[in-house]
């Protein structure tokens, strides 16, 4: 299993009329917290796109626990629980500055090859990053 944590500061345009966070500003969280676990593990999506991969997004799942208000700041815990095969699920937590737990989601993403748009394997480089946290 393989964990990672991110801050993100709520600004104001991300918010509604009510000062809570907007529902769908959260699959942003979730791209900025991807896209940081996979940075601290030493590979960047910029890479991951450079060696013909993409990764679409096929799910994407919100449980709204309690609102995020601007100008919290907010601690987002990312998980993967399995290895990437084909696919790669991410798991997410967000928590408010008091620490409490206020959302949670889940995305689920292919791995596409960007010549032929067929779904593919990881490339090298992730699998081999990523291996220790699932032996």
């Amino acid at each position: 299993m393989y964990t990672s944590e991110t801050t993100v500061r709520v600004r104001y345009g991300e918010t509604d009329q009510m000062g809570y966070v907007y529902y769908g500003t959260y699959a942003m969280y979730y791209e900025v917290a991807r896209v940081e676990s996979l940075r601290q593990l030493g590979v960047t999506y910029k890479e991951i796109e450079e060696m013909g991969v993409m990764m679409p997004v096929l799910e994407n799942r919100s449980r709204f626990l309690a609102p995020a208000r601007y100008d919290e700041l907010l601690r987002i815990v990312t998980v993967l629980r399995e290895p990437p095969g084909v696919r790669i699920r991410f798991e997410y937590t967000i928590y408010n500055e008091a620490g409490e737990l206020i959302h949670e989601g889940e995305t689920l993403l292919a791995f596409v090859d960007k010549k032929t748009g067929r779904p593919c394997r990881p490339p090298e480089a992730m699998r081999q990053v990523l291996e220790p946290y699932f032996k």
